[in-house]
């Protein structure tokens, strides 16, 4: 089981990557650190738009920005997706173990 803590950044993490917009800004800093103009290049809406999307990845752990003079720069913070991953492993496990019990007991019906 979860303790609250965790579970918490897991929600934060998940209800962040829901966004199609949020997945495109994480998809393209895995590929290394961007500063925020770049990253609001390719997508169809205002730097105020994009810098509130920034937000919720931020608060989410997902990434971290710092300010360098007077550009601000993301990157991705690894180890919250490796967080992530992990609980979803362990999903994936359990799913996996149910479908087989799930297959043995249907098999066995017929």
């Amino acid at each position: 089981m979860l303790h609250q803590s965790e579970s918490d950044v897991l929600g934060r993490v998940f209800q962040a990557l829901a966004d199609d917009t949020r997945r495109l800004i994480i998809e393209r800093l895995v590929r290394g650190p961007a500063a925020v103009s770049t990253l609001a290049e390719p997508l169809a809406m205002s730097l105020s738009a994009v810098m509130q999307h920034l937000q919720v990845l931020e608060k989410a752990g997902l990434i971290v920005t710092e300010k360098v003079g007077r550009v601000r720069n993301c990157r991705i913070e690894p180890e919250t997706l490796r967080q992530a991953e992990r609980w979803l492993s362990v999903q994936r496990t359990d799913w996996e173990l149910r479908l087989d019990q799930l297959d043995n007991y249907l098999k066995g019906s017929n």
